[in-house]
């Protein structure tokens, strides 16, 4: 069974930095690929950036691309998530999530284990 403990969020204004963490425990995660989604109020769970378990290949949504970074410390099993040039719009619970078996590294029905999140507050 894979523990998966985030931390890092908060309340910043716009145009501010946040940086995400996401410590695994019971399970070596280097070889998996790991996941940030996050949800906002009233709308679904999306993707938002995921890496693989080498950290040499990673994607991003559209709406974060250039804005934040997903990193990991294979040594630490944690996985980062650097957020620069918030928006409101960023507004959500972001959770971390670990795929161990074949699937899509963009949609949450591939991912296998969760976290419960840590939540973001952008304001204007």
């Amino acid at each position: 069974q894979v523990q998966l403990v985030e931390s890092g969020g908060g309340s910043v204004q716009a145009g501010g930095s946040l940086r995400l963490s996401c410590a695994a425990s019971g399970h070596t995660v280097s070889t998996d690929y790991m996941a940030w989604f996050r949800q906002a109020p009233g709308k679904e769970r999306e993707f938002v950036a995921t890496i693989s378990g080498s950290g040499s290949t990673k994607y991003y949504t559209d709406a974060v691309k250039g804005r934040f970074t997903v990193s990991r410390d294979n040594a630490k099993n944690t996985m980062f998530l650097q957020m620069n040039s918030l928006i409101p719009e960023d507004t959500a619970v972001y959770y971390c999530a670990v795929k161990i078996y074949p699937g899509s590294e963009d949609s949450k029905a591939s991912y296998d284990f969760w976290g419960q999140g840590t939540r973001v507050t952008v304001s204007p």
